[in-house]
């Protein structure tokens, strides 16, 4: 190898080793507004699913588990949502389906709502709040202004116990739970929402019901 071609490997690797740098900076780096990004280190044994995970669906006999690495805030995740819900519908006696938190940096109600879903958790009320979230987006969304009063008001709808919800929400415990998520996600390559893994490795987003109908249909057959 000639020496042109050293230096040309040398800088490609400096490059990337900055890229990669830079990226982490971005994803990591707390938001300066106040609200999304959390400072947290990817976790040492990152799993894809732990036993305090959220289930979505909890068949007797699973054969399949996905799970998505979401942020509430993602309009990616809001228009993944109903492909989600379909799929359980169809396959949630068979495949465990589970949610787990990555607010990313620049949303600035994303580390919040996440916060509010996992209070909701503490009164048995994940999926209330999962699903309340998601088919609100629309309503809080993208915004700069902190949402709180508005997230508070769901879990009133949800029927919570407010006091114990304001509690939990402001309970360092409960944003720990979301960081454990996120270090999990971060040691396991995540860098955007959503990230899906089909028992334990992750895809490619699939845009579409059919074609992630196709993969489910293709694993569960194998």
């Amino acid at each position: 190898m000639n020496k042109v071609k050293k230096q040309l490997i040398v800088a490609a690797v400096l490059v990337a080793g900055f890229a990669a740098a830079f990226g982490s900076y971005l994803l990591l780096s707390p938001d300066d507004r106040g609200g999304g990004g959390l400072d947290v280190q990817p976790a040492a044994q990152a799993m894809p699913v732990r036993e305090s995970s959220h289930r979505l669906t909890e068949p007797k006999k699973s054969e399949l588990t996905i799970v998505e690495f979401l942020d509430f805030e993602c309009e990616a995740c809001g228009a993944m949502y109903p492909i989600v819900e379909k799929l359980r519908a169809e396959y949630g006696d068979r495949v465990t389906f589970v949610a787990r938190y990555f607010p990313m940096p620049g949303h600035r109600n994303g580390e919040l709502a996440a916060r509010t879903a996992e209070a909701a958790a503490r009164q048995g009320k994940f999926e209330e709040m999962y699903n309340k979230l998601f088919t609100t987006q629309k309503e809080w969304g993208e915004s700069q202004e902190w949402k709180e009063d508005v997230f508070r008001g769901y879990a009133k709808q949800l029927g919570l116990n407010m006091q114990r919800f304001d509690a939990d929400l402001a309970d360092p415990e409960v944003a720990g739970r979301v960081q454990d998520d996120q270090r999990d996600g971060l040691g396991l390559g995540v860098q955007g929402t959503p990230t899906f893994f089909v028992d334990g490795t992750q895809i490619r987003t699939l845009g579409s019901y059919e074609a992630f109908k196709a993969l489910i249909d293709d694993r569960l057959s194998g």
